[in-house]
């Protein structure tokens, strides 16, 4: 788990970090996160002198953001778990976002890293799986049902390995790092082998390497080229464990992409700039847009307020002339 204070420019003022303790059970889970934040918000006040004003979560899984619910997080064994309200009554009351940690760590890239000044970006990490967040004009967009940008289940290869979606030949499936770790493995004679292994391997130029990698970016660029059609991206934002290998991936990825492209704009192709800690930035600023809404809301009340009451004065005041000012039947009173 990863936990920091933000101030208003999105930089980061304290960092902290925490195992996950997944093994012990969901309830387990719940009660670090909300120990975690509860420590982070103490030592804010002791540290910096000031509590914070607001504060984001962001989790894996299916959320349902408005609601501030997670409504099924496989990973964390959570089921509809009211995760808003709940840190809320930790952090007495503390307003709190709920988001999405690869749709949010999107934002962050977005706003922050690699996809700064883009009014259109797509983010996709390589990591145990794929998965993908579209960048609208300063925002990521969810979808109607919080699913958007899940390119990782996109079948790029029909009849292909086994997916956890339940389909055949995914993105995810033929070229997350766990698939090129496996694939790598295997054809290694290495159990123990990973993908940052094959990785040294195509760098030293071994040609078995070199083939396993390859059909991994042919698939990937395969699953680029559906985005790059749908989605017309002024730039393609690669993170995760794969993108660590740097231009062993990010060159032949290029390469394949272009060469696939016919009637598309090519977008630039670039590796993540926050590593880790984009998902932890990005639920900074979703807590910066949950305060700054809540600040604009209250000073609207406020001239709504004033206006009424000017309005209400106006009504009631006699004339100058020295007549009476007749007395307002109820629909006119504001």
């Amino acid at each position: 788990m990863k936990a920091a204070l933000i101030d208003a420019t999105g930089t980061p003022v304290l960092r902290r970090r925490r195992s996950t303790p997944r093994a012990d059970g969901p309830e387990a889970m719940l009660a670090a996160v909300l120990d975690f934040a509860a420590e982070l918000h103490a030592t804010g006040v002791r540290e910096l002198g000031a509590a914070p004003v607001a504060a984001g979560v962001v989790v894996p899984g299916i959320l349902d953001e408005p609601a501030g619910v997670v409504r099924y997080a496989a990973n964390l064994g959570w089921r509809d778990l009211p995760l808003r309200r709940l840190l809320s009554e930790r952090l007495a009351g503390l307003p709190v976002a709920l988001g999405h940690d690869v749709r949010t760590g999107g934002l962050a890239e977005g706003r922050l890293g690699a996809g700064e000044g883009s009014d259109r970006f797509f983010f996709i990490p390589l990591g145990t799986g794929i998965s993908g967040a579209i960048g609208i004009g300063g925002r990521v967009e969810p979808g109607a049902h919080s699913g958007a940008g899940e390119i990782g289940h996109l079948v790029v290869r029909p009849g292909g390995p086994d997916c956890g979606c339940g389909q055949r030949g995914c993105l995810e499936a033929v070229a997350s790092a766990a698939a090129v770790g496996r694939d790598w493995a295997e054809r290694s004679g290495d159990p123990e082998a990973d993908a940052a292994d094959a990785a040294r391997a195509v760098a030293a130029g071994d040609p078995a390497a070199t083939e396993v990698w390859q059909r991994a970016v042919d698939a990937l660029a395969d699953g680029l080229l559906m985005a790059t059609t749908l989605l017309d991206p002024e730039v393609v934002i690669v993170g995760g464990g794969l993108a660590e290998a740097g231009d062993t991936l990010l060159v032949p990825l290029r390469a394949a992409l272009r060469e696939r492209i016919t009637f598309q704009h090519e977008p630039r192709l670039v590796r993540a700039a926050l590593g880790d800690s984009a998902g932890c930035l990005g639920a900074g600023l979703l807590a910066r847009e949950l305060a700054d809404r809540a600040v604009a809301e209250a000073a609207a009340e406020t001239a709504a307020t004033e206006t009424a009451a000017a309005g209400t004065a106006s009504s009631v005041t006699a004339p100058t002339s020295g007549t009476t000012a007749p007395t307002p039947r109820r629909s006119q009173i504001p």
